[in-house]
């Protein structure tokens, strides 16, 4: 099957940016980048599937079969703890965007290693949540339902007396 990744217009012109950045241009991390940008599915965040990896996300993943992790996908902006997140700019991270769950990448590390990297869950999707704060503040219309049953007096006939 063909190496594909599925990414949000933002997360794709997040990678194109850091494909022009000079500080990356040198770095193990351009080959990672050029796969993904020409792999690339490009969707609107409204119609990014639930089980894909975006920016912001939270994810479990394994490196080549070894315990799990769990982080943050970020873009290198450090407001939380060190060690919840994994940034897009390590090539760990830019590896599991994109990706589905049970969708595997295989990088060579900057020891000349090659990884396997799995990732297993998608536990945060900001694009999921999203979608939901959009549907909890729509409710549905009912013109759209079928008829409610009505509890009440009978139709009234023959002018109101009450007889039939």
């Amino acid at each position: 099957m063909r190496e594909h990744c599925i990414l949000t217009t933002r997360d794709f012109t997040l990678l194109e940016a850091m494909l022009d950045d000079p500080f990356v241009r040198d770095t193990r991390l351009v080959p990672v980048l050029r796969r993904k940008i020409a792999t690339a599915i490009v969707v609107f965040r409204e119609d990014l599937p639930e089980n894909v990896a975006s920016l912001n996300s939270r994810v479990t993943y394994r490196i080549d079969g070894a315990s799990r992790d769990t982080r943050v996908l970020s873009d290198d902006r450090m407001t939380t703890p060190i060690g919840m997140l994994l940034p897009v700019t390590t090539l760990r991270g830019m590896a599991l965007l994109g990706l589905a769950e049970g969708q595997e990448f295989v990088l060579t590390n900057v020891d000349s290693v090659e990884e396997r990297i799995l990732l297993e869950t998608v536990h945060y999707q900001p694009e999921k949540a999203m979608r939901r704060r959009v549907s909890a503040s729509n409710p549905p219309n009912y013109s759209e339902r079928k008829p409610l049953l009505r509890i009440g007096p009978l139709p009234v006939r023959n002018g109101g007396d009450g007889r039939r």
